[in-house]
């Protein structure tokens, strides 16, 4: 579960109680709670669709850093890891030595939200691929 996710919890659970005691008709408290719940969807989609056009931009941009860096930081991470949990034990175990890197606890973040991005954006591809015969990337470009 994500830091908004969290938050979004954190702050519904206290105002949906709110609406129980303030709002006598059932009905009523439902469906301000329904309402609660639409418009906090909306606006974290909204969230959403705004890092999507600002990695579409990157990825559509004239330079190869551009268009690069998230791949590189994730195949560096990804470096990191290999070197920590294969080469290094190996290393040591033979030679009685193996260099760790530290990775901190927000990389460890990073690389499973490049990865879930990753996993998410292809599966969303696929699906679009599959419904309407284009995918998104190509709906963008306006080809098929």
């Amino acid at each position: 579960m994500g830091l908004i996710e969290k938050a979004l919890g954190a702050l519904t659970g206290p105002l949906f109680d709110v609406i129980d005691e303030a709002v006598t008709d059932k009905d009523e408290a439902n469906r301000l709670k329904q309402e609660v719940q639409t418009r906090l969807i909306d606006s974290r989609d909204s969230a959403m669709k705004a890092r999507m056009q600002i990695i579409l931009a990157e990825a559509q941009g004239d330079s190869w850093i551009q268009r690069s860096w998230r791949p590189l930081l994730m195949m560096v991470i990804v470096a990191i890891i290999a070197n920590n949990y294969l080469l290094a034990p190996y290393l040591g175990a033979m030679f009685g030595t193996g260099l760790q890197l530290e990775l901190p606890e927000r990389m460890w973040d990073l690389m499973t939200l490049g990865v879930g991005g990753y996993i998410a954006g292809r599966s969303g591809e696929k699906i679009a691929r599959g419904t309407t015969g284009k995918g998104f990337m190509d709906s963008i470009k306006g080809t098929k």
